[in-house]
């Protein structure tokens, strides 16, 4: 077969005239760099380890390329990250450089600032905790806040394990007792007030409070403070170990009861060796109710 090479002529002529456009509309569009903000992202946090306080969330990226890809871009077309894969416990270093960044096609990366960042990491911990259940309002006119119970009454806690030494109590959303003449009861969340810490996993809890009759009220002084779910072989000392409740119940309740009627304690669960300002908790019949405590809270100091 004879070749001929204006066969095509017309195709060749078109081909000819897309690429001179082509190179003329590159040619035309100028390099430039721009400065982006870009988020930080850490990848492959070992297991067991807690990424502390609040890290570094954006960086500054200059990039460069032709004006139209540069201009068209947001910065969360980029991402710089961190690989934590072989990091330890403790304040780490981090270099920062282009090659942290993740960046379109046609896009260079020409630097990152800062140059690097610190982490500090800490081993994952796990503590029991007693649950704290939480009321609000007020009973109808003649009425009065009970015993407050929650199912459960302790959570598990997880995160670093600084934070979980601090750690006393875990809290609930409050429950409304607004108006009530009669026990409220309602299922509602468990918190915990350090955000560096979670529930295992994510638990309700069954509140319940119950609302009696405005009772006869009494001062009961000199009430001893015990302690409850001291680890062995750990020993305590409060201060103070007594303190003042002021009741209230059902006139022949209210008239029987003494100092050594009242069991009222500090939950030492889960507690190591330090000092602590813990609440003071009471476990009394349904019937009676706690209108305050004074001082609502002692100094527990576990060796």
């Amino acid at each position: 077969m004879v070749y001929h090479p204006f066969r095509h002529i017309g195709l060749q002529l078109v081909a000819l005239g897309l690429a001179v456009l082509l190179w003329f509309v590159v040619g035309r569009d100028p390099v430039v760099e721009r400065v982006l903000r870009v988020p930080l992202h850490f990848q492959n946090v070992p297991e067991l380890v807690e990424i502390l306080g609040d890290p570094l969330g954006a960086v500054d990226v200059m990039v460069r390329g032709t004006s139209g890809v540069v201009s068209r871009l947001q910065p969360g077309d980029l991402a710089a990250i961190v690989d934590l894969s072989t990091a330890e416990p403790g304040l780490r270093l981090f270099d920062l450089g282009t090659g942290n960044v993740d960046a379109p096609f046609g896009v260079e990366i020409q630097q990152v600032s800062p140059g690097s960042v610190a982490i500090e990491l800490e081993r994952t911990g796990s503590k029991i905790v007693p649950v704290n259940p939480s009321v609000e309002g007020e009973p109808a006119s003649g009425f009065v806040v009970g015993n407050v119970s929650s199912l459960p009454d302790t959570v598990e806690v997880i995160g670093p394990e600084s934070s979980l030494k601090r750690l006393t109590e875990a809290t609930t959303e409050p429950l409304s007792v607004a108006d009530a003449t009669e026990t409220v009861r309602n299922e509602v969340a468990i918190g915990i007030s350090d955000s560096s810490l979670r529930l295992e996993s994510p638990t309700n809890a069954v509140v319940t409070a119950s609302v009696i009759s405005a009772p006869v009220l009494r001062n009961l002084n000199n009430v001893t403070v015990r302690v409850r779910n001291l680890s062995v072989p750990l020993s305590v000392q409060l201060e103070p170990n007594v303190v003042s409740i002021s009741i209230g119940a059902p006139r022949e309740v209210a008239l029987a009861m003494n100092s050594t009627s009242i069991d009222a304690y500090v939950d030492l669960t889960g507690l190591e060796p330090g000092q602590y300002n813990l609440s003071v908790r009471t476990s009394l019949p349904q019937e009676v109710g706690v209108n305050s405590i004074e001082p609502p809270m002692v100094m527990v100091t576990v060796q």
